[in-house]
C-alpha cells in the first residue's frame, strides 16, 4: 500500500516530469495528410469482445468500414472468437502497440473498446500515428490525461476524433439543443442525475484490507499490455471482463460510466465547464479499493456568461433515491440501451436520468437518447404550442464518425468536447475515493483546499516503457 507522504513524493517528481517532458510521441512519426470522399474507412478495432464486438457490429451496419486489423489481449477467450471468425482476413494482434509498428499503413482509424485504464495510451499513440479515432467513454480515467489527449486532439485537427456517448447523435441532443435556442430550456440552476438500477453493481465486502491474490492466467492471455500504465497488479478474474469498472485503478464507476450518458447535453449547452466544488454528501460502503455501494456527489459550476450558477446532484445505488418533484410521473427507460455481459439494464425503483430545474419551468429526462419532457403533465399541455420543432439527426453516431473520417461531418462528441466532461467525472470519483470536499480552481486547474488530492488529479506514475505516451 503507498503511503500518502510516499505518494506526494512521487506525484510531485512525476508531475514536473510529465509536464516538463522533453520527448514529442506526436512529432515522433510522419502524418499522412487525411482521405477526403465517399470511400470505405480502413478501420482497425481494439478490444472484441463484448461491448467491443457490438461497436463493430454498428460499424459494420454503416457499409462504410473495410476491416483491416483485429487487436484484443485475450485472443484465446470465447468472447472474441465471434469476431475473429467474422473477419479472418483482417491482421490480428495482442498488442496494440504491434499493430500499430506492424500494420499502422494499412488503417486509416480505429475504434477502442477497453477498459478505462487504457483509453489513454491507445488514443495517444493512434493520434500520434495520424489516426482518426473512436473511443468508448469516459474518454480518460484521470484529469490529467483527459487533459493530455484534448492537446492531441486539438494539435490535429484534420483527424476525427469520436467519444462513444452516442446521445450526441440521437434525439436528446438536438433536442436540447432547440429548446435552448427557442428559449424553452434557459436559467438552469439546478440539475439531480441518478443511476439507480443494479447493472453496474458488485457484491464484494467492502472491509476489503488488500488486493485479490493473483490467479493462474488464461491461456493467450496479455496481462501485460492489459495492465498498461497502471502500477503491476497479479491477475485476478475479480478486474477482468466488465468488474475492472468497479476498481479505482482501472476504472471509473457508475459515474464514469453512466454520466457521459445522463449528463452530456446539459454539460455542453450549459457550457459548464469545470466546477469550482466537488462534495461527497453521502456515501456506502467506503474503501480504498473498489467505489462504494452508493453515493450522492454535489459539483457546483459557476456563473457562465449570463447563466446563473449550476448545482449538479449525482445519486448512485440502489436505494440511494433522489428526490422527486410533483407531478413526475412514470420514469421510462430507453430501449437503447446496450446489453453487456452483466445482463441487460432491469427494471428499477428509478430508471437512470435527470430531473433539470430552471426558474420557471422542470424538465425529467432518462439516459443516452431519451428526450426531455416538461413536468407536471398540466405544465407540458400548457407549453405544446410553444415547442420548437426538433431535427433529426443526419447520422447516427457511428456514421458521424466516418463521414468526419471522409471530411463530409464533424464529429459532435469530440475529445475537446467530451474530455471537460470525463475531467469533470474524474474529480467526483476523488471526491469519492477521499471521502472528502474538493475546491478547484478552473483557471489554473488545481485542487485548493487538499494537497493530495491535488497530486492525484495527475494519477500515479506510469509503469517503466508506458512513460512514453505521456510526453508532449
Amino acid at each position: 500500500m503507498v503511503t500518502r507522504r510516499d505518494f506526494l513524493k512521487t506525484m510531485s517528481m512525476a508531475s514536473a516530469g510529465l509536464a516538463l517532458g522533453t520527448g514529442d510521441l506526436l512529432h515522433a512519426q510522419t502524418i499522412s495528410p487525411p482521405k477526403v470522399g465517399g470511400e470505405k474507412v480502413k478501420i482497425a478495432y481494439i478490444g472484441i469482445g463484448n461491448r467491443g464486438e457490438q461497436i463493430i457490429e454498428e460499424f459494420a451496419r454503416t457499409g462504410m468500414v473495410e476491416v483491416a486489423a483485429i487487436c484484443d489481449v485475450d485472443m484465446g477467450a470465447k468472447h472474441t472468437q465471434k469476431i475473429m471468425a467474422k473477419y479472418p482476413k483482417a491482421k490480428q494482434f495482442r498488442d496494440f502497440r504491434k499493430m500499430f509498428d506492424k500494420a499502422g499503413n494499412e488503417f486509416d482509424a480505429v475504434a477502442i473498446a477497453t477498459p478505462d485504464h487504457s483509453h489513454f495510451p491507445i488514443s495517444m499513440l493512434a493520434l500520434a500515428s495520424g489516426k482518426h479515432v473512436y473511443v468508448e467513454k469516459p474518454l480518460a480515467r484521470t484529469f490529467y490525461e483527459a487533459e493530455l489527449l484534448m492537446q492531441a486532439a486539438l494539435k490535429r485537427p484534420h483527424l476525427a476524433t469520436q467519444v462513444g456517448n452516442q446521445g450526441h447523435s440521437e434525439a436528446n441532443y438536438f433536442q436540447f439543443k432547440a429548446w435552448m435556442d427557442a428559449g424553452i430550456i434557459k436559467d438552469v440552476t439546478a440539475v439531480t442525475a441518478h443511476m439507480n438500477n443494479p447493472r453496474r453493481w458488485h457484491k464484494w465486502d467492502t472491509n476489503i484490507y488488500k488486493l485479490p491474490s493473483g490467479q493462474q492466467l488464461p491461456k493467450d492471455m496479455d496481462w501485460d499490455t492489459w495492465l498498461g500504465a497502471v502500477p503491476h497488479h497479479e491477475y485476478n478474474e475479480k478486474y477482468h471482463l466488465g468488474e475492472w469498472r468497479c476498481w479505482y485503478d482501472f476504472g471509473m464507476g457508475a459515474l464514469g460510466d453512466w454520466g457521459a450518458h445522463i449528463l452530456d447535453t446539459v454539460h455542453e449547452f450549459l457550457e459548464l465547464g469545470l466546477p469550482y466544488e466537488v462534495t461527497l454528501q453521502y456515501q456506502e460502503g467506503h474503501n480504498d479499493y473498489f467505489f462504494p455501494y452508493s453515493s450522492t456527489i454535489l459539483f457546483r459550476f459557476p456563473q457562465r456568461k449570463s447563466m446563473p450558477p449550476v448545482d449538479i446532484t449525482w445519486y448512485d445505488g440502489l436505494d440511494n433515491l433522489p428526490p422527486i418533484p410533483a407531478g413526475y410521473g412514470v420514469s421510462g427507460l430507453d430501449p437503447n440501451i446496450p446489453a453487456t455481459n452483466q445482463g441487460n439494464t432491469p427494471a428499477a425503483k428509478l430508471n437512470p436520468g435527470k430531473i433539470i430545474y430552471t426558474k420557471d419551468l422542470i424538465f425529467k429526462g432518462g439516459s443516452h437518447a431519451s428526450t426531455l419532457s416538461i413536468i407536471p403533465e398540466e405544465k407540458a399541455k400548457e407549453m405544446a404550442g410553444q415547442l420548437p420543432e426538433v431535427p433529426k439527426s443526419p447520422s447516427n453516431h457511428f456514421e458521424n464518425f466516418l463521414l468526419a473520417c471522409n471530411g463530409i461531418e464533424k464529429t459532435r462528441s469530440p475529445f475537446e468536447i467530451n474530455g471537460v466532461l470525463s475531467q469533470v467525472f474524474s474529480l467526483g470519483v476523488m471526491a469519492q475515493r477521499l471521502n472528502t470536499q474538493l475546491f478547484f480552481d478552473s483557471r489554473t486547474k488545481q485542487i485548493t483546499n487538499n494537497e493530495f488530492a491535488n497530486a492525484m488529479l495527475t494519477g500515479l506514475p506510469p509503469r517503466k516503457g508506458w512513460d512514453q505516451f505521456y510526453k508532449l
